[in-house]
């Protein structure tokens, strides 16, 4: 499922940012400044999808959601908090791309007729070849 730009902006709407002391690049300016951001989404609450494609959100990604119903994404690998949220954003907007996409289902093929025949001869021939194996009866 494309979500189109002028839909992700509406959606944003219904994100909740935190930003928080993180670890990585930024020398002494890294135990200042908050810049780490976590992004929390209430999956249950939202108004932008269906039921159907929450349900879908829910299992696949079961692993990411916590116990109040929340997707929870943290990014950190920004220099600055503004380059870590858009970061997390594209996060989450791949992660939902993702989960929202069905598996086909796959089609049971018959075996040809061909196949058939070739499993048949070559059960023949094994066949055959056991029973030249026994003694010759007399």
């Amino acid at each position: 499922m494309i979500i189109p730009a002028e839909q992700k902006k509406k959606l944003e709407t219904e994100f909740v940012f935190s930003a928080t002391r993180s670890g990585g690049p930024g020398g002494q300016n890294v135990n200042k400044v908050n810049t780490q951001v976590e992004l929390r989404f209430a999956i249950d609450i939202s108004a932008f999808f269906s039921d159907k494609e929450k349900q879908l959100i829910h299992v696949k990604l079961k692993n990411r959601i916590n116990s109040e119903g929340e997707l929870i994404l943290v990014s950190n690998s920004e220099r600055t908090q503004l380059g870590n949220k858009e970061t997390v954003t594209e996060k989450f907007f791949a992660l939902i791309k993702k989960a929202l996409i069905q598996k086909k289902r796959r089609i049971k093929s018959t075996p040809t007729a061909a196949s058939r025949r070739k499993r048949l001869e070559s059960k023949k021939i094994t066949a055959n070849k056991k029973q030249l194996r026994k003694p010759p009866e007399t």
